[in-house]
């Protein structure tokens, strides 16, 4: 019973199919997201400009128009611990990066997908071409730019707003050393002005608030709250960074052939590849695994043949995925649930 999915209609018409704990709506992300459990990972593999199906841009100019309702919609419903996977060409993400970056995500890094020489090999008329075959995509990750509020209600970033509280205690900066247990670490990196910034730990920031509290200025908020209410804990103030596994000798740049073989996804009805740029599953693991751990929220908003999804389950996380495409979205169901019903038992729990 594992691999049956419940379907239900949503009020807009679309369909959802719940597979475990995972769903997968026919139809648009931007309409159902809201009912979707709030993201740790967001993979976005969406359009990349080529105008290959309907609604898609027909050029890469009128990406950042696309992009700009759904980076919104990531940023209202993301944790400030959420990790953005945005997936696409050289100049597609350049174009689309303005819209991310207004809506409050934050880059990180760019990620560049090597599918190596094969993938051109044969299909190359040097007579003809005017430039370098193209055997690259980029994966670029964003965080979601996290700000707190101050005492006069002013937005800061993290980093402004930790020194900004120490700085309200009246307190000399070298003391924030003494209260953390330190040499110098505190002043020269947890408090520091330049861009060599240390996010503290949150035993750190605890242990700032506890030194502040009994030292510096008398005040009716307390220091180092979250909420401008109560005293700060360890375990939430962690929450405010996004999460990050490192991987020993893994660089920027990923080595991976396009997929081929038994992972290639048949056409349903007919012959063929049924998606054009299906991506490896290797890939998705190394994103979902980076930037999540078991049990959080993987949301893939254009799901194509749900890779991320099934990267997802396959490891322990919960996933959303929504995808227009009827047979797109068909094929989804029916590869999910066989990964479901694949798994071992304590995986699907």
């Amino acid at each position: 019973m594992r691999g049956k999915g419940r379907v239900g209609i949503a009020k807009d018409g679309d369909a959802t199919v719940r597979l475990g704990a995972a769903s997968i709506t026919r139809g648009d992300s931007l309409k159902a997201c809201d009912a979707w459990l709030p993201p740790a990972c967001i993979i976005s593999d969406g359009p990349y400009g080529l105008g290959k199906y309907p609604g898609e841009p027909v050029s890469p100019d009128g990406l950042a128009e696309f992009y700009a309702p759904h980076a919104a919609a990531w940023a209202r419903r993301a944790e400030p611990f959420t990790t953005l996977w945005f997936w696409n060409s050289e100049i597609g993400w350049a174009k689309s990066h303005p819209a991310l970056e207004l809506h409050g995500w934050q880059y990180e890094e760019t990620v560049v997908w090597d599918k190596g020489i094969a993938h051109i090999a044969g299909n190359v008329n040097s007579r003809t071409i005017r430039g370098l075959p193209v055997v690259t995509e980029l994966a670029v990750r964003y965080t979601r730019r996290a700000t707190l509020q101050t005492e006069g209600g002013q937005e800061l970033s993290l980093k402004e707003w930790v020194r900004a509280e120490w700085l309200r205690s009246g307190l000399p900066m070298n003391q924030s050393n003494a209260a953390c247990g330190v040499a110098n670490a505190a002043t020269r990196k947890y408090l520091t002005q330049d861009h060599v910034w240390y996010f503290p730990p949150g035993s750190a920031l605890v242990a700032m608030a506890r030194w502040c509290t009994q030292r510096g200025r008398p005040t009716s908020r307390p220091y180092f709250s979250l909420d401008g209410k109560t005293a700060p804990a360890a375990e939430a103030w962690d929450r405010m960074r996004a999460k990050w596994t490192h991987v020993h000798a893994l660089t920027n740049v990923w080595r991976e052939p396009p997929v081929h073989g038994s992972e290639r996804v048949k056409a349903l009805h007919g012959t063929g590849y049924l998606h054009a740029n299906q991506k490896p599953l290797a890939l998705m693991e190394r994103q979902i695994l980076a930037a999540t751990d078991a049990g959080d929220v993987v949301w893939e908003p254009f799901g194509g043949l749900c890779s991320a999804t099934v990267a997802a389950v396959r490891h322990g996380r919960k996933a959303h995925a929504a995808e227009l495409n009827p047979e797109f979205f068909e094929a989804a169901v029916v590869r999910v649930r066989h990964e479901i019903e694949t798994l071992p038992l304590t995986r699907t729990a």
